[in-house]
């Protein structure tokens, strides 16, 4: 009887220590199934529309692929580069190359267009005239403050048959390099951001599209001259040591992918085109 109490035992506990064992086996698979790569976290740095809808499109694409985006949205055209070479973000859309490198220069810092996505078109918009054979002498004329759109707007001028520039001057230009102006126009350096409403008190504004949309305008239908495709595609900055990772260069993949392609030709066609093949 003992011995078979102890056999039964000895059963029981084999038993036990069998389905122990089975366990251990399938914990790892259950736990490997569970488990979830960690998402990458980026921040990037914009102000207005079209730029942040852009980035709104490509967002959950990355989410997609394990980046988490947060769109972090400024009010003015100097806190998006100021934030990104401090890395409070990880990068910024809103800006053509140039702009950056002026502010590389003032700053010392290493931004780098890591992918153009657009081109603004600039135009020149008058309240007052439909034509720029219209405008008075000593018209007053409107431009952005800013170096790199300084030499951009006094470029569409002339363009325009308003002033001469001297030659050679391309993205260098300033007003001091103007030898003509039959008009004697005033021209008036204003911030980027506030070139809208100035409309109303002067004769002539130059504007980009993201700014002169919101006032009903558009280059192709109402500006008195329009720049074309131009050297200045809104681009995707980043930093020199973070340019290459590879949340960056997914973000780039998806700004240049075809979602936005098809954003930009359905509803900004008049405005912006894709500056990516």
């Amino acid at each position: 009887m003992k011995k078979l109490q102890t056999f039964f035992l000895v059963s029981v506990l084999a038993f036990v220590l069998s389905a122990c064992g089975k366990d251990t086996n399938v914990t790892p698979s259950t736990t490997d199934n569970s488990s979830k790569q960690e998402e990458t976290k980026i921040k990037v740095a914009s102000l207005i529309p079209p730029m942040t809808d852009m980035l709104e499109i490509v967002k959950p694409l990355l989410k997609e692929e394990g980046i988490d985006m947060e769109i972090v949205i400024l009010s003015d055209n100097v806190q998006p580069n100021s934030a990104l070479a401090a890395k409070e973000v990880d990068a910024n859309f809103f800006q053509h190359p140039s702009y950056m490198e002026q502010f590389n220069q003032a700053n010392g810092s290493d931004l780098v267009a890591v992918q153009p996505v657009y081109h603004a078109i600039l135009g020149a918009y008058s309240k007052k005239y439909s034509s720029v054979e219209e405008l008075p002498e000593d018209a007053q004329v409107a431009i952005p403050n800013d170096s790199a759109n300084i030499a951009r707007s006094l470029h569409l001028l002339e363009k325009g048959g308003l002033i001469k520039l001297k030659k050679g001057v391309g993205l260098k230009a300033t007003q001091k390099d103007i030898i003509e102006n039959p008009k004697n126009l005033k021209i008036i350096e204003v911030d980027l951001l506030m070139l809208a409403r100035s409309i109303d008190d002067v004769d002539l504004v130059t504007m980009l599209p993201a700014y002169a949309k919101p006032l009903g305008l558009t280059p192709v239908k109402d500006s008195l001259i329009d720049e074309g495709e131009s050297d200045f595609p809104i681009s995707l900055v980043a930093r020199k040591d973070n340019a290459d990772s590879e949340a960056i260069q997914k973000l780039a993949k998806h700004l240049s992918g075809p979602e936005v392609r098809s954003f930009l030709e359905e509803n900004f066609a008049d405005i912006a085109i894709p500056a990516f093949k």
